[in-house]
């Protein structure tokens, strides 16, 4: 069946970065994009980055929410069935927590209804 595990999440002071990892099993990962949502305390889910299907190293799309957009990176190695998110530069609005989650394409959404299977997810704190 579909996995997705993450992984990285913790605690951090405003500034400082992280490195979110997602490990997927359990079906064609190289076929499906896949996407990082995050929930805050209190917040509806949004997509906070994805990455679509990587057919050759022309074709690849991205999607970064408009608060994350130079601070963090999504990237994904087909090989390792693993697609990661660096954030730098936290901010205390960044905290939640980050599930990563398949999107029911090959393409990138900032649909959170578009994504079909999800991790448990890894907690994000930023706090002084």
């Amino acid at each position: 069946q579909v996995q997705l595990v993450e992984s990285g999440g913790g605690l951090v002071q405003p500034g400082e970065s992280l490195r979110l990892s997602c490990a997927a099993s359990g079906f064609p990962f190289r076929d499906f994009a896949i996407g990082w949502v995050r929930q805050a305390p209190g917040k509806e889910r949004e997509v906070v980055s994805c990455i679509s299907m990587y057919r050759n190293i022309v074709y690849r799309s991205t999607y970064y929410l408009d608060s994350v957009k130079g601070r963090f990176t999504i990237s994904r190695d087909n090989a390792k069935n693993a697609v990661y998110l660096q954030m730098n530069s936290l901010k205390p609005e960044d905290t939640g927590n980050y599930y990563c989650a398949r999107v029911r394409s090959n393409d990138c959404s900032k649909d959170v209804g578009a994504m079909d299977n999800w991790g448990k997810g890894t907690l994000v704190t930023v706090s002084s």
